[in-house]
């Protein structure tokens, strides 16, 4: 796929974060250490391409936590076979980001 060559590090990086467990904006800036102006253009382009896809969370369970509601990201089939071409183009990437633990989802 074209788009496995031209994944950048940064999106490997984001799409590493999602299939670890970190699932919603926030959760992938703390581990990555991007920027949100970084990670939220990136998840716009990964969803965009297919890569990725999105759910916002329910308004109730929210409110429970007294926050605005998330939107949480899964990996879509593509968005597998892509990060596992970038594992091979960035043998790295899988120290990088560690496995979530506990309720991300």
């Amino acid at each position: 796929m074209a788009t496995e060559l031209k994944l950048s590090h940064t999106a490997a990086m984001i799409l590493k974060a999602i299939e670890s467990g970190h699932v919603y904006g926030f959760g992938v800036m703390e581990v990555t250490g991007l920027p949100s102006g970084t990670v939220y253009p990136a998840m716009r382009r990964l969803e965009r391409d297919g890569l990725i896809r999105s759910r916002w969370e329910k308004q109730s369970i929210a409110d429970a936590e007294q926050r605005p509601p998330r939107k949480y990201y899964t990996l879509t089939t593509p968005g597998r076979a892509t990060l596992e071409a970038s594992e091979k183009r960035y043998p790295l990437l899988a120290n990088l980001i560690p496995i979530a633990v506990g309720g991300n989802a």
